[in-house]
């Protein structure tokens, strides 16, 4: 199989081809990166908003006044204290049906909290009554003094889900829908090189199961034209290492302060640890979050994130889609997930956060996003999407931050709800 460890043994038109993806995803993180350091230079991260606890209010205030209950008070120095938040809910599932979701997130400290950063845990669980159910979790864990962090995320999937094929062009009526069941597991371990920078090395599992189409005859390979991982039936398996290099200025994953994020991961899923085929692929996410406010929430927040497959032999259901980004599927609000699927993938997103009320019981948000994917057998972008919304937010818990959030995104020929806990990013 084709990939870029096997470069030296390429014919002459071949290996011209291979180096030419390689230096043009190379370029395009450079491009990425210099976008970072010019925002940087731009808006240097002067302001740091001051908030004291004890003047917020969030829904458990509203609920002990309510029903006249007390709980211990909150350690200022110490490690054992856990800040949970929970949401239940409803919602519409792809291929019909209603499934009863529910969110539960942790966060706590594993170190003296001046020190170390705010681990977090999330907790993903859902239910339909025609058989279909699922749950997450992903872990984020600081260790003493941000050391290491330990990134964890593992699911159990079984539900069908929409796909339009490869690129930006497919209309929204042309789509089939796919059932397997999917098993991740990821776990990546970086050690501190300097403050706020670390490296290290991942371990990553990608297994669906039996994928099939469903009320269609065609059958998902035929549909997409696309020969790996598409056979009716089949099981996709990849299992690989990654190398990652992370700048992590923020304290809190759950309702990021200002600061910056960097992410780069370079994965590689060989042959010999049982993947179905030989394929790698590459990852760059970059944050930035801009204060106007040292008393309140009032601040705007970019995302972007290049992401692409570097060999022609990546299974579909592995390639870069929207909602579908790696460790967040946060991706794409105002999208159907997976509306756009491609060997590559670029994203912008850009969101304003407010308070509405002086003690951050309420907010709210306002954003837009941009997509592009690289069209089939082709590595360009000819196709800009846009959706745009905006939402309320609900402090649920002021001592991890954790924000209850009701977004409305809309796109051409799309809209949808989305409920979460803690910020999209």
């Amino acid at each position: 199989m084709r990939d870029i460890f096997s470069l030296q043994s390429c014919s002459g038109a071949l290996f011209s081809r291979k180096i030419c993806s390689l230096r043009k995803s190379i370029l395009r993180c450079a491009s990425l990166v210099g976008f970072c350091l010019i925002s940087m230079t731009v808006f240097p991260q002067a302001i740091t908003p001051k908030k004291d606890t004890a003047e917020q209010r969030d829904l458990i205030d509203i609920a002990k006044q309510t029903f006249h209950f007390h709980a211990k008070k909150m350690p200022k120095n110490g490690i054992k204290k856990v800040y949970y938040s929970f949401l239940p809910f409803s919602t519409q599932m792809p291929g019909g049906g209603n499934a009863l979701v529910s969110a539960t997130t942790a966060g706590f400290y594993l170190s003296d909290r001046k020190k170390t950063s705010l681990s977090t845990a999330t907790f993903y669980p859902y239910l339909t009554l025609v058989g279909r159910f699922g749950y997450s979790l992903q872990t984020g864990l600081w260790l003493k003094e941000n050391k290491w962090n330990v990134l964890g995320d593992t699911r159990y999937l079984y539900y069908p889900q929409n796909t339009w094929g490869l690129g930006g062009k497919m209309p929204n009526d042309h789509k089939v829908e796919v059932q397997y069941k999917y098993i991740r597991f990821y776990q990546t371990f970086l050690r501190q090189i300097e403050p706020y920078f670390l490296a290290g090395i991942g371990y990553h599992i990608d297994n669906h199961i039996n994928i099939q189409t469903i009320n269609d005859t065609l059958g998902l390979q035929k549909f997409t034209g696309y020969d790996y991982g598409t056979e009716t039936g089949s099981t996709s398996f990849s299992t690989g290492i990654s190398f990652n290099v992370l700048y992590d200025g923020r304290k809190n994953a759950f309702n990021p302060l200002p600061g910056y994020y960097g992410n780069l991961v370079y994965r590689f899923s060989p042959k010999f640890l049982g993947s179905n085929n030989n394929w790698n692929s590459l990852y760059l996410d970059l944050r930035h979050y801009i204060p106007f406010s040292t008393t309140q929430q009032n601040m705007l927040a970019f995302w972007t994130f290049y992401w692409t497959g570097l060999n022609d032999n990546t299974p579909y259901l592995d390639l870069p889609s929207i909602g579908w980004d790696p460790y967040q599927q946060r991706s794409g609000r105002g999208f159907d997930q997976n509306r756009y699927r491609g060997k590559g993938l670029l994203y912008f997103e850009t969101e304003y956060r407010k308070d509405i009320t002086e003690n951050g019981l309420f907010g709210y948000v306002l954003f837009a996003n941009f997509n592009s994917v690289t069209e089939k057998n082709s590595s360009q972008y000819a196709y800009l999407h846009m959706a745009a919304g905006g939402g309320l937010r609900i402090k649920f818990n002021k001592g991890s931050g954790t924000n209850m959030g009701i977004d409305f995104g809309v796109s051409k020929g799309y809209a949808g709800l989305y409920f979460n806990l803690g910020e999209t990013f």
